[in-house]
């Protein structure tokens, strides 16, 4: 048996490829294609672009406390810092509540984008 096999490199593929899509396509819609598939690639890179912010985003809202805590109102009180909640002249529950609050809140907004 006798095995014939084409020995083409990766730019000859590629004006194969456009040959045959010449062939295929006729020079009229060839430049309309290439627009709707430039356009596909817009898009795809700008999902993976928003999903790639969105992990990043997601990754940096992790609380951060350093050093030792001694008590749970500054544990409170470093959380709600690095959240942006205000502290000031408010009970701990009213301080868990904000920072729950805070955080639902981008959680639910964020995903939304279109």
């Amino acid at each position: 048996m006798i095995e014939y096999s084409l020995n083409v490199g990766g730019s000859e593929w590629l004006i194969i490829i456009f040959v045959a899509l010449v062939l295929i396509l006729g020079t009229g819609k060839l430049p309309g294609t290439a627009r709707k598939l430039g356009k596909a690639v817009n898009e795809y890179n700008k999902a993976k672009n928003e999903i790639q912010d969105q992990m990043k985003d997601v990754t940096e809202e992790s609380p951060k406390i350093s050093g030792p805590v001694e008590t749970e109102r500054e544990k409170l009180e470093m959380i709600a810092k690095s959240a942006g909640v205000k502290t000031e002249g408010k009970t701990d529950e009213e301080i868990r509540k904000n920072i729950s609050e805070k955080i639902g809140q981008k959680r639910i907004d964020e995903p939304e984008k279109k």
